[in-house]
């Protein structure tokens, strides 16, 4: 009864306090906007109603805030996102589980790379780094830039490098009179795990291949390659047609053995395109329309071999800090890309920029099987070799386009040298750099410190 009565006087309270200070603005005149203004509030925003229902909204984010929850919640990210805090800060904020994982990074004793998805929804990079394999004083490192998906990508990781560190292996031996097996991996249904030299690994980085175990079983198509396809002239179709099940045939290891020397140029052709015709394959079984670009970089003494196929870039900074590129991208607007393009019957298109059937941006890479059945994208990847006693580099850059979108070698090669003596060589400062001036690509960087003591050429 008493609780009944006390409800009723701050009732009655609260409705004599309205109307005195309803009759006090009544009294204004309302002939200007601001009065006319305030008569809306009056009539609309201060209702009971809307100040209870307003007072119980605060009350219910200030609960939010008190567990902890208010930090995790979209309202927070946006706010993060309009807030002057680092990219980095800004990545780790969004970063909840695997799949919203925005960097990965590895860190070798005289190498290290890191890449970042970026504004991009899911990451297509790839790469590889294996200083000294088996300690036979020989190194690779790779980037595979995917596109329409993961898929190739992470076919080229884990099938194409295991068949060239086994190889390595095999070659060294071979050359020394020793005879060592490795097993082989003829096929995608024939599982190997990775041998991979150790490195210093941090706790953010894993393996990005873990997440696409059996992937030759899976679709990871791109909505707007499929829609590419689709609208592209009829001689550019997903279907396939039957083929029989390719098997790569074996080669003498006395074949890449030229006066005792390993001859890397054959050796990483054969093997791109032998993993190239299984990648193909696998794709097909699942019409997986993915591709990817491969930059792989063998060292062994002073020589310095490099395989690309697309437009992932590497350049290298010589001793008086010039940028000589090690690279030189596959685009289809070259005068020599675009003749082979047309011999088969083939055709580029401008479409933001220039593409081979107005759907690939590269005229090179490994999968895209719609565009590789006709020829008109192949793998052959373009193989130099550098004395390095001739350039006395200080260090080298691997990266996607994503960080070529936006820097030139010249400016890379500036970014690093002013930052080689930080702990990952500036690979970490160069690709937050390139989000920084607006890539709107997934951008990886490796750095190799020719000046460490493992790759010291003085």
């Amino acid at each position: 009864m008493e609780d009944e009565l006390e409800d009723r006087v701050l009732h009655q309270t609260y409705v004599s306090f309205m109307k005195i200070f309803s009759r006090f603005t009544s009294s204004v005149a309302f002939d200007t906007p601001v009065s006319y203004l305030w008569k809306m509030v009056r009539l609309y925003l201060l209702r009971s109603e809307v100040l209870v229902f307003t007072l119980g909204i605060i009350i219910f984010f200030m609960y939010l805030q008190t567990i902890g929850l208010w930090s995790r919640t979209l309202l927070s990210r946006l706010s993060q996102a309009m807030s002057p805090i680092s990219a980095v800060q800004r990545m780790k904020l969004m970063e909840g589980s695997d799949a919203d994982k925005q960097s990965w990074e590895l860190k070798g004793s005289s190498s290290a790379a890191y890449a970042i998805k970026g504004r991009r929804m899911h990451m297509e990079d790839k790469f590889i780094i294996n200083e000294n394999i088996n300690n036979t004083g020989i190194s690779l490192f790779a980037i595979f830039d995917g596109h329409g998906g993961e898929f190739a990508a992470n076919y080229a990781k884990e099938h194409l490098i295991q068949n060239l560190y086994n190889k390595v292996v095999e070659l060294s031996a071979f050359k020394e009179g020793k005879t060592v097996i490795t097993p082989q991996r003829d096929s995608p249904e024939e599982p190997k795990k990775e041998e991979t030299v150790t490195v210093e690994r941090k706790t953010s980085f894993k393996k990005s291949a873990s997440t696409a175990d059996d992937t030759s079983k899976k679709e990871i198509t791109d909505p707007d390659l499929l829609a590419q396809l689709s609208k592209a002239r009829p001689i550019i179709t997903r279907e396939v047609r039957p083929v029989k099940p390719v098997k790569n045939i074996a080669v003498p290891l006395s074949s890449y053995v030229d006066k005792g020397k390993i001859n890397y140029g054959k050796l990483l052709t054969d093997e791109v395109l032998a993993a190239d015709r299984l990648l193909v394959e696998a794709a097909k079984r699942s019409m997986n329309v993915a591709g990817t670009t491969a930059l792989i970089a063998v060292l062994e003494d002073n020589y310095l071999i490099v395989a690309n196929v697309g437009d992932s870039r590497g350049v290298m900074c010589d001793s008086r800090g010039n940028a000589i590129p090690v690279s030189f991208d596959h685009k289809p607007q070259q005068v020599r890309e675009q003749k082979r393009i047309e011999a088969a019957g083939g055709y580029i298109a401008f479409n933001g920029v220039w593409r081979v059937a107005g759907i690939l941006a590269t005229s090179r890479a490994m999968g895209d099987y719609p565009l590789k059945d006709k020829k008109f994208v192949i793998a052959d990847p373009d193989i130099l070799t550098f004395n390095l006693d001739d350039h006395k580099p200080m260090f080298l850059v691997l990266a996607s386009d994503g960080l070529w979108d936006t820097f030139t070698n010249e400016e890379a090669v500036k970014f690093i040298k002013e930052r080689l003596d930080e702990p990952d060589f500036g690979a970490k400062s160069l690709t937050l750099q390139a989000y920084y001036r607006g890539s709107v690509d997934n951008i990886t960087v490796l750095v190799i410190n020719f000046l460490s003591s493992q790759f010291s050429l003085q």
